[in-house]
């Protein structure tokens, strides 16, 4: 029988029968919701035999591990479904209904193992804190990396270890990711409350988010809206791509400003009212200006400037200075789950990409006007 844990990560037993319940761990959501981008970490089939019974007190009794409490909290913050239709604390449960914890994140399905390694920290609280992640670091254990990520440093800065016999219940929870090849800003969960506070937040899309980029081209507008589906490419299950509205895929909005114009690149700032995997390399991508240096979508060749091998070798020394692509999550701002304050927090471009900023620059400054 396979271990698993269950909606605050204490440990939950794969299509475990208990007393008139069956419990099932749930590694994604159905797709109606999936596509809402909520995700079922757990489901409870109600047993013919069951009493009726309030549904806060029907979880509390079958997860073992979990407090009513805790689960009042999932509820009020509109986690709990009966039926799929969102459940009060005192609604009914009967014999025949389904109950469904949906999160706006996939659960783990993995042991967590603190490990040593350091962390920029850029503010810390009871409640949270907020991490400056450098580019080339993994936030999720997953895809051939178990070790040496985000989410291994945090469980060694918090003291806590989640291994198989773990008794400590507190664990620092990322409610939302950026990919390993970009830098910046990560606010983490450290106790329940905080969790479903944040990842409500990002759910309805309050949280502030901006990043930098360095795009290939000279976008011809000073700003604009990007929107289109996102969705996993089928020929390609490390890409994602644009799908039609109402085809596949799920709703993605990016809005972008220009910041510096550098002849054949663009700096430009990112605001995202979607979070979604790739999103912003994705979108910067389908309008004809891809993320310098992204490989993945396109963005690791030439795509504008001369023919000459001088400029050649220039790109190449660039690609050498930025060995990924060059984005960065500057800004992070919400409201604080305990005070309610809008906090906000901003760090500057990390060295590569400066540096990088700073070759064109240079280049640009040489350039004729009209390249």
């Amino acid at each position: 029988m396979v271990e698993d844990k269950d909606i605050f990560g204490e440990e939950l037993e794969e299509g475990r029968v208990d007393s008139g319940v069956i419990i099932e761990s749930g590694a994604s959501s159905a797709s109606e919701d999936d596509e809402q981008g909520m995700f079922e970490h757990f489901r409870m089939n109600v047993d013919p035999g069951q009493e009726p019974l309030r549904v806060d007190k029907f979880m509390s009794n079958h997860l073992e591990s979990t407090s009513r409490h805790r689960v009042q909290m999932a509820i009020k913050s509109g986690y709990v479904k009966v039926n799929d239709k969102p459940a009060k604390a005192n609604l009914i449960v009967r014999p025949g209904d389904v109950i469904r914890f949906m999160m706006p994140y996939e659960r783990r399905g993995f042991e967590i193992r603190p490990e040593n390694i350091p962390l920029d920290i850029i503010y810390e609280d009871d409640d949270l804190l907020i991490v400056n992640k450098p580019a080339g670091m993994v936030v999720h254990p997953g895809h051939g990396h178990f070790t040496g990520t985000l989410v291994n440093a945090l469980a060694f800065h918090l003291g806590i270890s989640q291994d198989a016999d773990a008794k400590d219940e507190r664990m620092g929870v990322l409610v939302h990711r950026i990919d390993m090849d970009t830098s910046g800003l990560l606010v983490v969960a450290k106790n329940d409350a905080s969790q479903l506070n944040l990842a409500h937040q990002f759910f309805v899309h309050s949280i502030e988010r901006k990043y930098v980029a360095i795009v290939w081209g000279n976008i011809r507008e000073d700003s604009g809206t990007i929107t289109g589906n996102i969705g996993r490419d089928p020929n390609d299950r490390l890409r994602f791509k644009i799908y039609p509205e109402g085809d596949k895929g799920k709703h993605a909005v990016t809005h972008y400003r220009v910041l510096e114009r550098l002849g054949f690149v663009t700096v430009v700032e990112c605001i995202l009212e979607t979070g979604r995997t790739h999103q912003i390399r994705v979108h910067m991508s389908s309008i004809g200006h891809p993320l310098f240096n992204d490989e993945r979508y396109g963005g690791s060749e030439i795509r504008s400037g001369t023919i000459y091998a001088r400029y050649r070798q220039f790109i190449t020394n660039c690609f050498s200075i930025c060995p990924r692509q060059a984005l960065h999550a500057r800004t992070l701002g919400f409201d604080h789950p305990s005070t309610g304050e809008r906090v906000h927090f901003e760090v500057p471009m990390p060295e590569d990409m400066t540096l990088l900023l700073e070759k064109w620059r240079r280049y640009a400054g040489n350039m004729p006007e009209e390249p």
